[in-house]
């Protein structure tokens, strides 16, 4: 029942998954396959959820199939039935049995699968069944099944744009005409659909042109280039009870052949076809133009000798406070990193793989220099102005806390020049060989807003992107405008080109047991989720493709023996 539906955020949740996936992992620990959870069903006796996601494991966790054989096991409960067969897909109708006969019932379950997957070394083809049958629950209550449906990935990466229209569609609105948009669904190996994509709504037409749009193939047809596409017509409502027009099916192979007699869909309506004799169609669908490209991911450019260079921008403004009070964000506890420095160790140790020569630009800004108490929103944390580069992560952290000894905290805030500072090495490398991250920490509302966001837009068409980390209390609204992940950020009626921003305030990310490696590994998946597609961006924008991966190396007298699956 819907009371149930708190299990979904229970802590031991992923665990258990883990631990399913545990104890078929050792038996097939050969194998490392790309899988696609193609339906996630949650069925209680009124509720039933569903979503698509991707997934990817480093073996095969479970029971394979060929696809000539049909084997199938049937589990039966007190109410239900749920039956696993050849296919990749598992359903369930409502599954409710008391605690106790789960127990008996899961045991001799789990016994049963383990004694398959120890008799299959190796699967038989490509398909394969992801099973699991959660045994948790609530002890002397009824609880529901979650049962995970998937299918192994393709290795297509192409991605494909289309454009369609329709003519003369079915009038659905009492004072107007239409408002249509359509649904794509791509079948699944048991013959259930997914949804894959939806298409903007057109208002008031029976004739409307929609924009076109890219999905990839393997999330239309999981690359099976003759598998059922089913697209569905609909009247847009307000309240949300769309009204349907009617169906057509495709296939990708057919969508290949572009514009043509052979991609003009009749849309049916199957009920009004039953009632009316004379009925021919709810109108027609055409596809308008097909293009196809292979997508490239980021670790194909770095495959291909694109470096990622790390500059680093630490705050010296005196908001801080005094570094030598325990109270200051700067403080130098000598059992313990400050937030600046586990914000720096957090995001740096991980993109210092990506840098051949793991040197880094260090700079500071909103201090007061030594001799002459300039105050410098560009300074090189270890005093080279001719050589602002550090070795490493540790260096940085030596040069920051040289730095904290030698200059003077002051103000203000002022970001632009750091920006500016990156900007101008990216502008000399834009041919896609370099790609440039800048990481701002910092405690404050920044003072020069309206500069800051003319850098971020001239930079927007470079080869970069800015991770900006706030720690301490202080309000950082601005810099969730700076994010631009809801608006793009612009300067002067000018848009910026591409969103180069992340923001995350450090305080998110503490751990209250006081967990800080925990809290640095939240931190940095967060902060460096947006590089790879931000990367990606660029070099589309530029049409730059990845330079081909060189050979592996192989020293003199080794050969590699490859061993076939």
């Amino acid at each position: 029942s819907p009371d149930h539906l708190h299990l979904l955020h229970h802590p031991h949740l992923l665990h258990l998954l883990q631990h399913h996936y545990h104890d078929h992992l050792h038996h097939n620990h050969h194998l490392h396959h790309n899988i696609t959870i193609t339906s996630t069903t949650i069925s209680t006796s009124s509720t039933i959820i569903s979503t698509s996601s991707t997934i990817t494991t480093t073996s095969s966790t479970i029971i394979s199939t060929s696809s000539s054989t049909t084997t199938s096991s049937t589990i039966t409960t007190t109410s239900s039935t749920i039956t696993t067969t050849s296919s990749t897909t598992i359903t369930t109708s409502t599954t409710s049995t008391w605690w106790p006969q789960r127990q008996v019932l899961e045991k001799k379950t789990k016994k049963k699968e383990k004694f398959r997957a120890r008799n299959r070394l190796f699967p038989s083809s490509e398909t394969f069944v992801f099973y699991f049958l959660l045994h948790r629950g609530i002890p002397g209550k009824k609880c529901g099944t979650i049962v995970l449906s998937a299918e192994e990935l393709s290795n297509c990466r192409d991605s494909a744009t289309l454009q369609f229209c329709a003519n003369k569609l079915d009038k659905k609105d009492f004072f107007g005409k239409s408002d249509p948009f359509m649904v794509f669904y791509r079948s699944n190996e048991d013959g259930t659909f997914t949804i894959c994509h939806k298409t903007e709504v057109v208002k008031n037409t029976l004739n409307p042109v929609w924009q076109p749009f890219t999905i990839p193939v393997r999330a239309l047809c999981n690359g099976d280039f003759d598998r059922t596409i089913k697209v569905e017509v609909y009247d847009w409502d307000r309240d949300g009870s769309h009204d349907f027009i009617g169906d057509y099916t495709t296939s990708y192979r057919e969508l290949a052949r572009g514009q043509s007699q052979f991609n003009v869909y009749e849309v049916i309506n199957t009920k009004k076809k039953m009632k009316k004799k004379k009925y021919v169609n709810s109108g027609t669908v055409t596809l308008l133009s097909f293009s196809v490209e292979s997508e490239f991911t980021f670790l194909d450019y770095i495959k291909g000798g694109t470096q990622i260079n790390f500059t680093v921008a630490i705050d010296f403004t005196a908001s801080n406070g005094n570094p030598s009070q325990s109270t200051s964000l700067h403080y130098m506890n000598p059992y313990q990193l400050n937030a600046y420095a586990m914000a720096l160790k957090a995001v740096g140790e991980i993109i210092q793989d990506y840098d051949s020569d793991k040197m880094f630009p260090a700079l500071g800004f909103g201090a007061k220099l030594p001799p002459d108490g300039r105050v410098s929103h560009e300074f090189p944390l270890n005093g080279n102005m001719e050589n602002p580069y550090c070795n490493g992560i540790e260096g940085i952290l030596e040069a920051y806390h040289q730095s904290l000894r030698t200059v003077q905290l002051y103000g203000p805030t002022n970001f632009a020049p750091v920006v500016n500072h990156v900007a101008r090495y990216a502008a000399a490398v834009q041919d896609g060989s370099q790609y440039f991250v800048l990481l701002i920490i910092t405690d404050g509302v920044i003072s020069d807003m309206a500069q800051t966001k003319e850098a971020i837009v001239n930079a927007a068409k470079l080869p970069m992107s800015i991770i900006i980390v706030g720690v301490g209390q202080a309000e950082f609204d601005a810099m969730v405008e700076l994010d631009g992940d809801d608006i793009r950020i612009s300067s002067r009626g000018k848009l910026a080109e591409r969103d180069i921003v992340q923001f995350v305030p450090f305080r998110d990310y503490m751990d209250r047991t006081g967990n800080h490696v925990l809290s640095m590994a939240r931190l940095a998946k967060d902060v460096l989720a947006e590089i790879p597609d931000q990367f990606i961006s660029y070099m589309k924008s530029r049409g730059i493709k990845p330079n081909p991966a060189p050979p592996p190396y192989t020293p003199p007298g080794h050969t590699h023996h490859h061993t076939q699956i």
